[in-house]
């Protein structure tokens, strides 16, 4: 008996596309507000105290390249194993292998710290994972890489960034 594919999962699921890539939905947001005024000064308002979200990566697409305000706890669901490539802000890349096969080093969860860059890809047909974010995700405090500002931040790593940007980022500055 095989698992659901990635249609079966986008429709049951019922995910939408996201503007980094893949197909996702915010699947809970805490009722609790944090106020602005206690959160680190790189938040702008308040935020909830936690959001959790599905996503899903088809085989072929990426997770762009962007950075958020908050630290991201990514947790693996099923079908393939993804890798989650994180540029921190003092230039170390750290790939994030998420999946089922704990003798292969991958893990089922993994955190990306707040205000690295990061995106990932699928290594099969697709991955589902959960992303969970504390203080609660805000588009407000999602910022999308631009290749040319990433080349010249991190060349060491031209070939992940080149992967990882869309093409329309060249010029996004």
């Amino acid at each position: 008996m095989s698992g659901p594919t990635a249609v079966e999962l986008i429709t049951r699921l019922k995910l939408a596309r996201h503007p980094e890539g893949g197909w996702y939905r915010e699947s809970y947001r805490a009722a609790g507000i944090v106020a602005g005024n206690l959160l680190p000064q790189r938040f702008a308002g308040d935020r909830a105290f936690c959001t959790a979200t599905f996503f899903l990566l088809e085989q072929g697409d990426i997770s762009a390249l962007h950075r958020i305000k908050s630290d991201e706890l990514w947790h693996f669901y099923a079908g393939a194993a993804l890798t989650v490539h994180v540029i921190t802000p003092h230039g170390d890349y750290c790939p994030l292998k998420l999946g089922s096969d704990l003798a292969a080093g991958e893990s089922f969860q993994a955190v990306v710290p707040a205000e690295c860059w990061f995106g990932a890809e699928s290594e099969g047909a697709y991955s589902l994972v959960g992303c969970t974010v504390a203080p609660g995700f805000d588009f407000a405090d999602f910022e999308m890489g631009s290749r040319e500002q990433l080349l010249r931040q991190f060349p060491t790593h031209a070939g992940i960034i080149r992967r990882l940007t869309p093409e329309w980022s060249e010029h996004a500055e």
